[in-house]
């Protein structure tokens, strides 16, 4: 069977076209594009009237994919951003008129779940178990803690662009971090992080943070996909890019350009997440040594689920 899966973030729209048969996807089409359809929406409340423009272009382009590789089921999930906003409905109207279909805002732990389901296709299946999988998204993080099934979950209003425009990019100042820090005591009261044997980071700040750390001067997900970092490296990865000047960014070749002013606000959240994961496991008697990247995440997810019609 033939799908397609479509999930609308508030940073950006990617499209996977897959093959599905026998519980596994070969992937066709994997496309991404910045749309930044959460712009302002924090402060507004609203999806900017430009944003939608630039979201929906982008639909057209994954609209004609659709139709050219004739997919059998597509699944479209709109993510952080549509669910805050008070003119959703427009958008939802919007991306029927265009792919005939309705798209699915899902809840939080929805999201999360999916995340689960798609980080975990991609995984070497010997590694320790509980593990934690981390989606940092721009309008939110998504936590997700499991063995072989999701146990527990929550979705925090903790992204990449909403902290970068809360505090102005002002990453690198302590009421930032303080904010990160209050939002992870959120998570601890639902998730025991000192039981976590395994953590991954999904989603384009740890994928670009892990390029950096290898040395890339593309952007090549098959030599990040499944690299293993130390804490000390992450650590020094994250401070590093937090630290960069916009013409530092600049010459990073695997640095998405409309991700580079978001970039820092997702260094941060993710160095305060292993920070606070790996200080948990030490001191429930543990050793949380790294992290793993993956690029497989909530769109192989979302795949999945419309394959197997849980979507």
């Amino acid at each position: 069977m033939r799908v397609a899966g479509i999930d609308c973030g508030t940073n950006s729209i990617r499209l996977l076209i897959a093959d599905y048969q026998d519980g596994r996807l070969t992937d066709l089409v994997r496309e991404m594009k910045i749309v930044r359809l959460g712009q302002d929406v924090d402060k507004t409340g609203r999806l900017a009237d430009e944003a939608l423009e630039r979201t929906f272009a982008a639909i057209d382009d994954y609209a004609r994919a659709i139709k050219e590789h004739q997919v059998q089921k597509v699944a479209f999930v709109a993510t952080s951003a549509s669910r805050d906003a008070e003119n959703a409905a427009e958008f939802v109207a919007g991306v029927e008129a265009r792919l005939g279909i309705k798209p699915a805002v899902i809840s939080g732990h929805t999201e999360a779940s999916l995340s689960f389901l798609g980080a975990s296709s991609g995984l070497p299946t010997d590694l320790p178990l509980p593990k934690l999988v981390v989606d940092i998204g721009g309008g939110s993080t998504e936590f997700a803690f499991g063995a072989e099934e999701l146990e527990s979950a929550i979705s925090v209003d903790m992204g990449c662009v909403r902290v970068t425009e809360r505090f102005a990019g002002k990453v690198n100042e302590a009421p930032a971090r303080e904010f990160v820090q209050a939002l992870l005591t959120e998570v601890e009261k639902v998730i025991d992080l000192g039981k976590v044997k395994t953590l991954v980071g999904l989603a384009g700040s740890v994928t670009s943070l892990t390029a950096l750390a290898l040395g890339l001067d593309s952007y090549q997900p098959e030599k990040i996909d499944g690299t293993f970092l130390s804490v000390p490296e992450i650590r020094q990865t994250t401070e590093r890019m937090r630290l960069a000047t916009p013409e530092e960014k600049a010459q990073m070749g695997f640095l998405h350009p409309q991700r580079a002013d978001v970039i820092g606000a997702g260094a941060l959240i993710w160095e305060e997440i292993v920070t606070q994961v790996a200080d948990r496991v030490r001191q429930a008697g543990g050793e949380l040594t790294g992290a793993y990247t993956s690029e497989h995440d909530i769109l192989d997810g979302i795949a999945l689920g419309v394959a197997t019609g849980k979507l």
